[in-house]
């Protein structure tokens, strides 16, 4: 596999132990996590790699989402969003109004 062009993260609420004990997990971001790979998948986005995180500290925001190497942090993602900034993410840009500022 090649580097990818980005790299997304969904945060994953877990903490050093293992166990997961934010909002995010309670938001259901692993199912996020799913959708987000079958999106990438069915946009032929080959450059884009998908990964759960640990908890990305942004609890009052969750579910977080961060794509890298840009550093663009989403907040309150939901499947919408996801759609939204990987159309954005085929457009060469952010999803400016749903970085969290």
């Amino acid at each position: 596999m090649e580097k990818p062009q980005h790299h997304v993260f969904v945060c994953g609420s877990f903490r050093a132990g293992g166990e997961p004990k934010g909002v995010c997990h309670k938001k259901d971001s692993a199912g996020l996590v799913q959708y987000l790979e079958a999106e990438v998948s069915d946009r032929g986005l080959d450059g884009v790699t998908v990964s759960a995180a640990g908890c990305l500290k942004m609890c009052e925001q969750g579910p977080v989402m961060v794509v890298y190497p840009a550093g663009h942090w989403y907040a309150a993602v939901d499947e919408d969003k996801i759609d939204r900034v990987l159309d954005a993410l085929e457009d060469g840009e952010p999803a400016t109004e749903l970085l969290i500022k």
